[in-house]
């Protein structure tokens, strides 16, 4: 591990700032209340705990105090959920989910609940049968299946309240992302722009599970639910049926833009914020046009799904960049103005600091090596692709920087009020690729390109970097052998946590990054950790650990090294990650004395 300081942290303003809440998601100990009751903490997306009791000056004394088996050796991207005296864990394909009674020693489990999901569905999944988690309101948890179904069930006895199935897997469909409930609205999107599934994020009814409105990321207006409340900043979005005429034929139909990311929720606007995949094939050349709505972030109204913004990242995706990353909503002062921000680390290789009323960027800068675009015109909101890595059917393209898993892909960050810095788990990837004709088929991979990752600069393949979106750079970053594929967990007492893919528990400084404390799991962690008060008064902090997800592939998928383009040219870049780690699936709880 490397640790690199790239600028003076805390000049007495920067200090200054560091101490002010930012706007309603601050935390402190005192409003905190312990509980974890969805995926990212908060509706902001923050993944902020206002827990203290675990400092930079004891941290090095964390003990595990407990393990749990889900039984399940897959990829553990999830995060537990704590709700008062009960810890709830939702594990890969088959979707157990578990009850842990934290008011007894060794938290031994409350009830198992068995969803029984259609064993197909692991036939369709593009990148491990993974699930990123649960969301608790009302007495009950709700949480969804690799076969497309959104369940409810009641959070003290583990009985089924209702089921809704939402997809098809026989035409390529999963569901594997963490749902949010907004406003007595469970929101849920689909997996499988790999295979040429429509993506569309869709509301129902928490009380019954009966479909509220259902969004699509393609077509035409009445199915994106556009309509005279949508205004999008920037003119190249505006337009009417841009969802057809931006692509050829009746492609929207098969052009992917999926919803499987973290969806973000602000009572002030009222309004949710979320991105959509990338578009498919892969092979941009089938499919002329900007592809909209693919690769941006949209925002609507909980209660009618209506759009009232769209913001196109990387229009014409021709890299898989996708645009599903989290968007992590504060309030900043920026430029001396306060404005009500989202934050968005991008596959594309840019933070964007964004006013989330309107979809304005406000800044784009990069925060990786970037070969496949020369900045963001600021004026336009256009990417500025540079044409030398733009794919060419029959030809290597090479050096393609980032990689298609971006310079971050799904592993969330974490916000913290107390140092204004934004933590991003990320990669340091490269690649070469060739494209070809992609043909469809219902069910089956639609992709059209040959990948093979790498290391990108300095050679090693992972980073995890602190971000100062005022200043719009780098407080510190520490380098890491492979990519670091876990989320991030900041904290009231200046430490933050993160995994590694060697399996690696992490705790650094918040304000310089030092390593603080670490702990070896028995697998490679691509988990969300979380922190909570337990019912003993106690501040902990749980992971999942369990290798696997697109950069894990190799040895969860058991592919072969030799086969550089396995799990899409993932296994070029992390050939050697089997002598690092192996299977796993298990839950570490870690403590203080």
């Amino acid at each position: 591990m490397t640790l690199r300081r790239t600028t003076t942290l805390f000049s007495a303003s920067i200090l200054a700032l560091a101490l002010m809440p930012s706007g309603a998601h601050a935390a402190d100990p005192a409003t905190d209340d312990g509980n974890w009751p969805m995926a990212a903490k908060d509706h902001a997306n923050t993944r902020y705990s206002g827990l203290n009791q675990i400092t930079t000056a004891n941290v090095k004394d964390l003990k595990p105090v407990f393990t749990f088996s889900t039984g399940v050796l897959r990829g553990h991207e999830g995060a537990p959920l704590v709700v008062d005296d009960t810890m709830y864990i939702v594990a890969p394909y088959p979707n157990y989910l578990y009850a842990l009674d934290l008011k007894q020693p060794g938290a031994p489990m409350k009830w198992r609940f068995e969803p029984k999901p259609d064993a197909s569905s692991q036939g369709v999944a593009c990148c491990d049968v993974v699930n990123r988690g649960a969301a608790f309101a009302d007495g009950r948890i709700f949480f969804n299946t690799l076969d497309n179904q959104t369940i409810a069930v009641d959070a003290k006895t583990g009985k089924e309240i209702w089921r809704a199935k939402l997809g098809d897997i026989n035409v390529g469909e999963t569901i594997t992302m963490a749902p949010l409930v907004v406003k007595g609205r469970v929101l849920v999107g689909n997996s499988g722009g790999e295979l040429g599934v429509r993506g569309w994020l869709t509301a129902l009814d928490a009380a019954t599970g009966k479909q509220v409105w259902r969004a699509y990321s393609t077509g035409p207006d009445r199915d994106v639910l556009i309509g005279e409340s949508y205004k999008p900043y920037y003119a190249q979005d505006r337009g009417k049926d841009l969802g057809v005429s931006t692509w050829p034929g009746g492609a929207w139909k098969i052009g992917g833009g999926n919803v499987w990311g973290f969806v973000s929720y602000d009572p002030e606007t009222d309004l949710v914020y979320y991105g959509t995949g990338n578009p498919g094939p892969w092979n941009p050349e089938q499919r002329p046009g900007a592809n909209k709505f693919t690769s941006g972030i949209f925002a609507r109204k909980p209660d009618t799904g209506e759009a009232a913004w769209f913001y196109q990242l990387s229009p014409h995706d021709l890299h898989d960049y996708d645009g599903v990353n989290e968007n992590v909503l504060v309030d900043l002062s920026i430029e001396g103005t306060q404005r009500k921000v989202l934050l968005h680390p991008d596959r594309n290789g840019y933070v964007y600091v964004m006013d989330r009323r309107n979809g304005q960027v406000l800044s784009a800068t990069p925060y990786v090596h970037i070969t496949t675009s020369q900045g963001v015109d600021l004026q336009t909101g256009a990417l500025k692709y540079d044409s030398k890595t733009e794919p060419r059917a029959g030809e290597v393209v090479r050096n393609i920087c980032p990689a298609s898993p971006g310079g971050k892909d799904w592993q969330p960050s974490a916000w913290s009020p107390r140092t204004q810095l934004l933590y991003l788990p990320h990669q340091n990837l490269c690649q070469d690729a060739s494209t070809s004709q992609a043909s469809y088929i219902a069910g089956t991979p639609y992709v059209g390109a040959d990948i093979k990752m790498h290391p990108g600069p300095g050679g090693h393949r992972g980073e995890f970097s602190a971000w100062d979106p005022v200043r719009n750079t780098k407080a510190w970053r520490i380098q890491e052998n492979f990519p670091v594929w876990s989320g991030a967990l900041a904290t009231a007492g200046d430490v933050v946590f993160y995994g590694t893919l060697e399996g690696w528990f992490k705790a650094v400084d918040a304000k310089d990054g030092k390593l603080l404390w670490q702990f070896k799991t028995g697998s490679g962690i691509i988990g969300q950790p979380i922190s909570y008060r337990g019912p003993d008064g106690k501040q902990y902090i749980a992971v999942l650990s369990g290798v696997g997800g697109w950069a894990g592939a190799i040895v969860a998928g058991g592919l072969d090294a030799r086969d550089g383009t396995a799990a899409n040219g993932m296994v070029n870049a992390t050939a050697d990650l089997p002598q690092q780690t192996g299977m796993g699936g298990m839950l570490y709880v870690f403590a203080l004395p």
